[in-house]
């Protein structure tokens, strides 16, 4: 079978940083769920284990941490290779190198892993910029305003 242009679709694979999902959790008007999800539409969305860990770590008591945890566990995530690890590390290097600082070496790990996973990463943290003066990383800027 040939495909014709019309068949072929581009898939965009979102991995959605922590600082978004944040916005979304804390936002009660319903503004950010909104904005995301003309940002994301129907594409695949995944979560890291760094997001995971930071949401949980972020919660105010134990009936937020069973509702969060139970909801965290139905989501799709996004793992990293055992090459991953020293390329983040790179990351990291290359940016110091530069002149340039990121506050966590965790958004150096999930900078590569949307690198390796080839997924466009949504986010609203400064790091991540940085981050694409020296890497190839595919971002979209989440922002409600």
């Amino acid at each position: 079978m040939i495909l014709t242009p019309k068949l072929c679709a581009w898939i965009v694979v979102f991995l959605v940083d922590t600082s978004v999902w944040v916005s979304i959790l804390r936002d009660r008007t319903g503004m950010a769920r909104e904005c995301f999800e003309r940002v994301v539409g129907d594409e695949p969305v995944f979560l890291s284990r760094f997001t995971q860990m930071e949401l949980l770590q972020g919660c105010r008591d134990q009936r937020e941490w069973v509702l969060l945890q139970t909801h965290l566990q139905e989501q799709d995530y996004a793992e990293l290779s055992e090459y991953a690890w020293t390329q983040a590390a790179r990351i990291y290097y290359d940016l110091r190198r530069r002149g340039l600082t990121v506050r966590s070496s965790i958004d150096c790990c999930i900078a590569q892993l949307a690198i390796e996973r080839r997924l466009a990463l949504v986010h609203s943290d400064r790091d991540f910029e940085a981050i694409q003066q020296v890497r190839a990383l595919s971002c979209v800027r989440f922002s409600c305003i």
